[in-house]
């Protein structure tokens, strides 16, 4: 009796610990977010708008970025910066992460192709918003490590794949809206050709010692294409035999 009574007693710390610590993190989202509307705020001058879509907003609320990171910058996860993850990669500052989904102005029944899974968190942040994310990562590791990551916490909309994601992925092709989170010297013209006409790319583009922009793609209804340069950003460099 005394055994299980301390294994009661054991198992209610857990889940008030466990209990506390969400609350935590909660507060650190919610003062992520204002972190965010206060940044987009300062640097309305390069954006195409004053605010972030309140959608996006909520899902940045609600994904748990501290189980996108390694266990040692766990206590970082909420600071509007970015953090390595291992293989000379990094997941993206929570306020570029806001800005790249914001631009993409998703709906709902959109098929989108992230290019550069990473972490995974940019993925969980779409799967939030639309009903499909195809998402390529070239590190076979990291591949594999936000494939489980996703899977865990329940994001079944991703599809993942290793691969180059230069060339994109032309099985699933043509896709609603494509995001890039890695930097290129040019935008690839393989993911201009399986960009839906009314569809819309975000990416990074400039060299890996050079300025980059963020740059906006819209192809129309009639495929004509055309490119918006917006903010100065910095970006790890796109791999691959390109």
């Amino acid at each position: 009796m005394i055994k299980k009574s301390a294994f009661l007693i054991a198992l209610l710390l857990l889940f008030c610990s466990t209990s506390l610590a969400e609350q935590d993190y909660q507060q650190q989202r919610d003062h992520l977010v204002q972190r965010i509307k206060d940044n987009v705020a300062l640097n309305n001058d390069y954006l195409l708008s004053e605010h972030i879509d309140a959608r996006v907003l909520d899902v940045i609320r609600f994904v748990p970025r501290h189980e996108f990171v390694p266990q040692k910058y766990r206590k970082h996860a909420y600071k509007n910066r970015p953090l390595p993850i291992g293989f000379g990669q990094t997941i993206s500052q929570p306020v570029i992460v806001a800005i790249m989904t914001d631009l993409l102005q998703l709906k709902q029944k959109n098929h989108v192709l992230e290019i550069g899974t990473g972490s995974g968190y940019q993925a969980a942040v779409l799967a939030r918003l639309v009903d499909k994310v195809y998402s390529i990562e070239i590190v076979e590791e990291l591949f594999e490590r936000s494939s489980r990551d996703l899977k865990r916490l329940g994001f079944d909309n991703v599809a993942t794949r290793s691969g180059d994601g230069y060339f994109g992925w032309p099985e699933q092709a043509p896709f609603d809206r494509i995001i890039v989170t890695a930097a290129n010297s040019h935008i690839p013209p393989s993911l201009i050709k399986q960009l839906k006409p009314g569809g819309r790319m975000v990416l990074p583009v400039g060299g890996r010692f050079l300025l980059q922009h963020l740059v906006l793609v819209i192809k129309d209804v009639d495929g004509n294409v055309t490119t918006q340069q917006l903010l100065p950003v910095k970006f790890v460099p796109l791999t691959g035999q390109h």
